[in-house]
């Protein structure tokens, strides 16, 4: 897949990269759930009919995040992963538009005239829900107006599972309340982060379960604190094992941050600064403070226990 960075019309150059004709889906795609999945896979169908490249056009940063709303300075798919899974899905083309001050005056005609006219577009995918141009004033049905019959539009009904309709912002309510099994239905993949392994305070080993500290390597979207049952994907192969995400309580009285501690199932490996991906698969319970270090241990006991369960 080509990856090919867009500056906004007011200050860069146009996207005429491309020399022939392709089909075009728009949209932020964060988390690339099973609705997107459904515009990627039709754009992708209908450019391999046509015989033509399968092109997406995405957004960084957030525009929620440029227009203020800082919870989408997290991410449920940061760059590099969006780019990794939208290849995996056929796509040929990514165009990833820089979001600025400047982007967001760009009004609905020039979107259409200065940047997807010079594409050589044949068809464009949106969902239901589209918007462009100045203050949102875009519309799939502006859309349709301003192409003149130089492109097809296409837009995609909303997508449901279980009567719900499938969004980033459910996703995200979902993972910020623990309920990772239902957010990872709604993605139609495990929710994960990625990033390497760091040292910690090496308390863990002392109280007999050893943990790989992971230093998150972008900025993704942190679930819930609590305990979760994992399994890690590191450069030599996956192992299951429990993720605490949280603040410490029995041993601080709080850390300006989360932090991610993995405790590996019968695994004994050096791997600090390796990489790491850690998929969550199941919510085992919230983080609370305990009376004693032997009660924690004990706690952790069971924690393991019940994620060997859910992982079997």
């Amino acid at each position: 897949m080509q990856t090919i960075p867009i500056a906004d019309p007011a200050n860069g150059p146009r996207p005429n990269a491309a020399v022939r004709s392709q089909v075009l889906a728009i949209g932020e795609f964060d988390g690339v759930h099973l609705g997107h999945r459904e515009v990627i896979r039709r754009t992708v169908e209908t450019a391999r009919r046509l015989g033509i490249p399968a092109a997406i056009m995405t957004f960084h940063p957030h525009p929620r995040e440029v227009l203020g709303n800082g919870v989408y300075s997290r991410l449920l798919t940061p760059l590099k992963i969006k780019q990794a899974i939208l290849e995996s899905l056929g796509v040929d083309i990514l165009y990833v538009v820089d979001f600025s001050e400047d982007f967001m005056r760009v009004s609905p005609r020039q979107f259409v005239h200065d940047m997807l006219c010079p594409m050589k577009v044949n068809t464009v995918f949106v969902g239901f829900d589209f918007t462009f141009g100045h203050r949102g004033a875009g519309t799939p049905d502006t859309l349709c107006e301003l192409a003149e019959g130089r492109f097809a539009v296409e837009v995609v009904r909303p997508y449901h599972l279980g009567g719900v309709k499938v969004s980033s912002t459910l996703i995200r309510e979902q993972l910020l309340s623990g309920r990772v099994e239902e957010a990872n239905k709604l993605l139609g993949r495990r929710y994960s982060v990625a990033g390497s392994v760091v040292h910690g305070d090496g308390r863990g080993r002392t109280i007999g379960f050893p943990t790989a500290n992971v230093s998150v390597a972008d900025n993704y979207l942190i679930p819930a604190n609590g305990v979760y049952a994992v399994q890690a994907r590191l450069k030599d192969g996956i192992c299951g094992g429990v993720m605490n995400i949280g603040v410490k309580p029995t041993f601080a009285e709080s850390l300006p941050e989360p932090t991610l501690e993995v405790h590996l199932f019968d695994f004994d490996r050096n791997i600090y600064d390796e990489p790491i991906e850690v998929e969550l698969i199941a919510y085992i319970r919230s983080e609370r403070k305990f009376a004693s270090a032997a009660e924690l241990i004990e706690q952790i006991r069971r924690d393991a226990d019940q994620a060997r369960t859910m992982l079997a």
